[in-house]
């Protein structure tokens, strides 16, 4: 099939480089535009333009879809279908309407909970069993268009958010080839609105850990902020990045440091149960198990995190 194919983090290469082992042709792909990053802000493209460059396929970075010119180049590409994984823009309807087959979205989330930026994130924030990817045609609104294939998985007691992404980066671009095979047979169902929650895009303030939560939706979130923007609190006025924690039996103030040994660890009391503290790092030092970081710290207990 001919295919315009959409997208630009990390999730949606799995997806394009399927297309591309299927045999499908991709006449273009559209990411967003490059951005500088880290400290020294150097200019870096997107995962799928390094992904099509190398495979030789023309890469367009409008900064909008709106325009006419652009939705003119749109057709000129004559896309039976056009492919959208994580693209991070709303088509417009004109562009909806340009592909016979219809624009098909590869979506991190099991329809119709968690539409927007980051459902996969937030399936863990909410501390939710399962997690999958649902293929969609798109509609106007917001991850709202008529279901095609799903595949759901169990979110591991352990795991984080950036493993579950790539489990499912990997899943959905097996769905997307799938969903393409059966275009023509799959019977398109459509969401159930009263079913669907927002999945908001991170920031560091939500970071943040807030001690009087239980140790459960503590935990939840750590994961659901692994790798970014890593959950966060203040020890002694300094301020202390958590990656990794396990709940553990123990009880007291919110926030006051119950054990802290070099051999059994830096644990924290939480609104209800305990954290223990496994992976940490005082910003501007190294990310470190807590038992070697107690090595190197005297933390005393009874001490309030977050104060």
């Amino acid at each position: 099939m001919r295919l315009v194919f959409m997208g630009t983090p990390d999730f949606a290469v799995p997806s394009l480089q399927a297309l591309l082992d299927a045999g499908h042709e991709i006449a273009a792909v559209y990411t967003q535009p490059d951005k500088p990053q880290g400290r020294k802000q150097i200019l870096t493209a997107p995962p799928v333009k390094e992904l099509a460059l190398r495979h030789d396929i023309p890469v367009y970075q409008p900064g909008t879809l709106k325009s006419e010119e652009e939705q003119a180049r749109l057709r000129g590409l004559a896309p039976e279908a056009i492919i959208v994984a994580a693209y991070g823009k709303l088509l417009p309807r004109a562009v909806l309407e340009i592909p016979p087959r219809g624009c098909i979205n590869v979506h991190g989330s099991l329809l119709p909970r968690w539409r927007g930026a980051a459902p996969i994130q937030w399936a863990v924030i909410a501390g939710d069993p399962v997690a999958g990817v649902t293929t969609m045609q798109m509609a106007e609104g917001l991850d709202t268009g008529d279901m095609l294939l799903k595949y759901e998985t169990p979110i591991g007691a352990r795991e984080t958010a950036g493993e579950l992404f790539d489990r499912l980066a990997a899943a959905g671009a097996a769905l997307l080839v799938e969903t393409l095979a059966q275009l023509d047979t799959i019977v398109p169902q459509p969401q159930e609105e009263a079913q669907s929650c927002y999945a908001h895009m991170l920031d560091k303030q939500m970071a943040v850990i807030d001690w009087s939560k239980s140790a459960r939706e503590i935990d939840c979130l750590i994961r659901g902020l692994n790798p970014w923007p890593v959950a966060l609190t203040t020890l002694d006025g300094a301020r202390l990045k958590v990656f990794v924690a396990e709940v553990v039996s123990g009880s007291g103030a919110a926030g006051a440091v119950l054990e802290s040994d070099p051999k059994k660890g830096l644990l924290v009391a939480c609104g209800t149960g305990a954290l223990r503290l496994c992976e940490i790092q005082l910003v501007g030092g190294k990310r470190m198990r807590d038992t070697d970081f107690l090595r190197g710290h005297s933390v005393e207990k009874q001490t309030v995190l977050g104060e």
